[in-house]
Formats: structure tokens, sequence, C-alpha cells
């Protein structure tokens, strides 16, 4: 986020509380109750954008996130793409050797008995 947005995004919280008080004094409540109300109602917002927020951050669902993994995947994609049939089959055969080594290591010992 730019530091533009930022200051537009404040600027609009300040205008809208302001824009809450003056309805709320229409609506006919007083100074202190329209002030009290007027911040409860950005208080309440403030926290349900927290909220998401959090959960964002919380799942890696930022956009900085997705971006990097496009980007990881667009860079794989290419370098596989640019690769010879040769090359490709040396992959193909180091990725197999090390799914047998992994499934090697992830079955349990066996057991012999004595004798």
């Amino acid at each position: 986020m730019r530091r533009i947005d930022v200051l537009t995004i404040g600027l609009v919280a300040f205008l809208a509380g302001g824009g809450i008080y003056l309805a709320f004094r229409q609506f006919g409540l007083d100074s202190q109750d329209a002030g009290i109300w007027s911040q409860v109602l950005l208080v309440v917002g403030l926290v349900a954008y927290l909220s998401t927020y959090l959960l964002r951050a919380v799942s890696h669902k930022m956009t900085y996130n997705q971006q990097l993994k496009d980007y990881e995947e667009a860079v794989l994609a290419k370098r596989l793409a640019e690769m010879s049939p040769e090359e490709l089959a040396q992959l193909q055969t180091e990725v197999e050797a090390e799914r047998q080594k992994q499934s090697d290591s992830a079955s349990p010992p066996e057991l012999h008995s004595p004798g």
C-alpha cells in the first residue's frame, strides 16, 4: 500500500466520523450522545477491518504472499519450458529417486526375530 493510500484512508475515516456525528445530531441526539455513538460505530468498523486483516495475515492470503507465490510459479514454469527433453528426463529420474528415498525412510523398519 502506498503512502498516499494510507493518507486517503485516514482522511476518509476522519470525514466519515464527522459525517456520522452530524447525522446523529440531525436525528436529534445531543452533542455528547452523538459523539459517543459515532465513536462506537468507528471502533466497531475498525475492529471488523482488523479482524479481516488478521484472518488474511494468518491464512497467508495477503496480496504480497499471493504475488510472491504467483512469481515463483511463473519462474518455475518458465524454467521447465526452457528445458530440453534430455534435461526433463533427467529431472524426472531425480524426482522419482527422491520420492523412492522418502518413501523408504518413511516406512517403519522391519523387526527381525532372533533365531
